[in-house]
């Protein structure tokens, strides 16, 4: 690892130990949940985090189902809703954060399936683990660890689903080979990210800030096609949200970001055998 990355590694955890803490965003000045304000109580919190996922692409019910403080408002779309899962299948959530996509997905694959959320934050473990508790999830785990390297075994896998995470990382390519490699053969990735429409500020590209609020990672859906690919990933497809432009309009104080970023919904597979 280099010191570039350990250095966006801390800046992104710190931020999100913030969030785990403070509710929604933590107070951060840009975020992929628009302006957190952590002065706000609890209520007030939880209910900026509902509306969010509304923009976003969840339905009441959905909100409503999931009890505790499992949605953080942090997200950038639905993935449960774009990755057709089946009763007693095997689900691996990427940055699972306070567990709100795990606890969905828990729903879809019923008692004999089994849910695992990985994140890198001891204190989003944490509080993830005392929202399955709320949750009575008992097939939902939480573990603590980075997506670039996942602990995880080979092939055990059938969906992997993330939200508004994968541009957080320095070593994307390391993410997608890590997916490829805990995924079934015939297993599917459906994520939701932001994705890079047209070049950012100079001002947003130098920001650490914009890092780890989910902005100025994002790549091209060139090259996220293109490093799935060299993965091993096929049928590869990345849809652009138009009605997320919104939302991301809000994730900076300064600068309207819709017009070069955009909420994206990537799919793609592992070659069956």
């Amino acid at each position: 690892m280099t010191d570039d990355e350990s250095a966006v590694r801390r800046l992104v955890r710190d931020r999100y130990a913030d969030a785990a803490s403070d509710g929604c965003c933590g107070g951060a000045e840009t975020s992929c949940c628009g302006d957190g304000d952590s002065g706000s109580d609890a209520s007030d919190t939880a209910s900026d985090a509902d509306e969010i996922a509304r923009e976003i692409g969840y339905d009441d019910e959905s909100i409503e189902t999931v009890e505790g403080e499992a949605n953080l408002g942090l997200g950038c779309g639905n993935p449960t809703a774009i990755a057709d899962l089946e009763p007693g299948e095997t689900v691996l959530d990427l940055g699972s954060g306070g567990g709100f996509d795990c606890f969905l997905a828990a729903r879809e694959v019923g008692p004999n399936g089994r849910v695992i959320g990985v994140d890198m934050t001891p204190e989003m473990i944490e509080k993830a683990r005392a929202n399955a508790r709320t949750n009575d999830a008992g097939n939902v785990s939480f573990r603590l660890g980075e997506i670039e390297h996942l602990p995880v075994a080979d092939s055990v896998v059938d969906t992997i689903i993330s939200n508004c995470v994968v541009n957080l990382s320095p070593a994307k390519d390391r993410v997608f080979e890590e997916a490829y490699r805990v995924l079934r053969p015939g297993g599917r990735l459906a994520i939701t990210d932001p994705v890079r429409t047209d070049s950012l500020p100079e001002a947003v590209r130098e920001d650490p800030g914009s890092l780890a609020g989910c902005i100025s990672g994002a790549e091209s859906a060139e090259r996220i096609a293109s490093l799935l690919e060299a993965a091993g990933f096929v049928d590869i497809s990345i849809e652009l949200d138009p009605d997320s432009r919104a939302v991301i309009d809000e994730w900076h104080d300064e600068y309207d970001l819709g017009g070069s970023l955009l909420s994206a919904r990537i799919e793609a597979e592992k070659p069956a055998e």
